[in-house]
């Protein structure tokens, strides 16, 4: 423990970015040993043959880390809307049904670890997305882990693009099957961002779906 922690407010692209440019610029060699080695916790013995990364014991890259970050505290964003950006950010290259497992995983993790922000050593505030536990983001510590309404929510949107795609494509029987009874294929969505629209992308077909604003409150959770 200490009195205060000075990189905890910095995300691990950002702390390798600095070291790879203090091992050229300043001429720290190791620092660019130190910035190439695998992360990981040591949580387990390391082997020849193995290691355990932080990025497979967390399931998710810290690429994609970084990005839900951001997302979650600078924007405020909740699961739904932090779906919906990550659709238009990521749908050249994930479906909507791929993004939407992202966004849940690293929720439900979220939601089952925030509480222990509230003990850790204060962090210098060196950057906007800082997760310092309240100083600089005021919402609440403790979540319900299934996230019910946004998780639902969140199928529902995919469903819907889905069914979208497939309309697009042409294949009628595929359509029959997707809609499944449901009727209508006009996409709704809450941007619990700001005020401004967003468009947010079909990743199977490239197309774009309109998205308006409408903030919706769960337990003081934005979706």
């Amino acid at each position: 423990s200490a009195d205060i922690n000075p990189i905890g407010s910095l995300n691990k692209q950002d702390i390798r970015g600095f070291l790879r440019w203090a091992a050229i610029h300043l001429g720290y060699s190791s620092l660019a040993d130190i910035e190439a080695a695998p992360p990981t916790a040591e949580l387990e013995p390391i082997r020849s043959d193995y290691i355990l990364t932080d990025e497979d014991d967390m399931g998710m890259t810290y690429e994609e880390l970084s990005a839900y970050g951001r997302l979650r505290k600078i924007f405020r964003c909740g699961p739904l809307s932090m779906f919906q950006n990550l659709c238009s950010t990521w749908g050249a290259r994930l479906t909507p049904s791929q993004v939407a497992e992202k966004v849940k995983h690293f929720f439900k993790f979220y939601a089952i670890t925030r509480h222990n922000m509230t003990t850790l050593t204060p962090s210098y505030h060196a950057g906007s997305y800082s997760p310092d536990d309240n100083r600089f983001d005021l919402r609440q510590f403790l979540y319900n882990t299934s996230w019910p309404y946004q998780f639902r929510k969140i199928d529902e949107l995919v469903h819907e693009l889905d069914v979208k795609d497939v309309q697009d494509s042409g294949n009628h029987e595929a359509l029959a099957a997707a809609s499944n009874g449901v009727g209508g294929v006009g996409v709704v969505a809450s941007n619990g961002v700001n005020g401004m629209k967003v468009a947010a992308s079909n990743g199977v077909s490239g197309k774009k779906v309109a998205a308006s604003n409408g903030v919706i409150s769960w337990m003081g959770i934005s979706a």
